[in-house]
């Protein structure tokens, strides 16, 4: 955990190629940033996809999205993950 306050909960995740999240509900809208390259394998119960990212590419998930994460690469996947704990206290000049 790199940061943890009632506005936002920041965290560096490293997998070994295979290593899963574990199926689980993001509570708060989150904002991914890659480290690498990766592959990274979605599961989100009714479906797998493989979804090739590349180091420093981003992308956003609105709360509520239900899923298990893989390494789905013969590579360590890193990532970093900002959940917004309060949106409504964002404001953006």
């Amino acid at each position: 955990m790199q940061q943890d306050d009632e506005e936002v909960r920041i965290t560096r995740w490293d997998f070994p190629p295979g290593a899963v999240t574990g199926q689980h509900i993001h509570g708060w809208p989150y904002v991914i940033v890659m480290l690498t390259d990766a592959i990274m394998r979605v599961d989100n119960g009714s479906s797998v996809t493989d979804v090739p990212l590349k180091a420093g590419q981003a992308y956003h998930r609105p709360a509520g999205v239900e899923h298990d994460v893989m390494n789905g690469g013969d590579q360590p996947m890193a990532f970093v993950e900002v959940e917004i704990k309060r949106p409504e206290a964002l404001r953006f000049a």
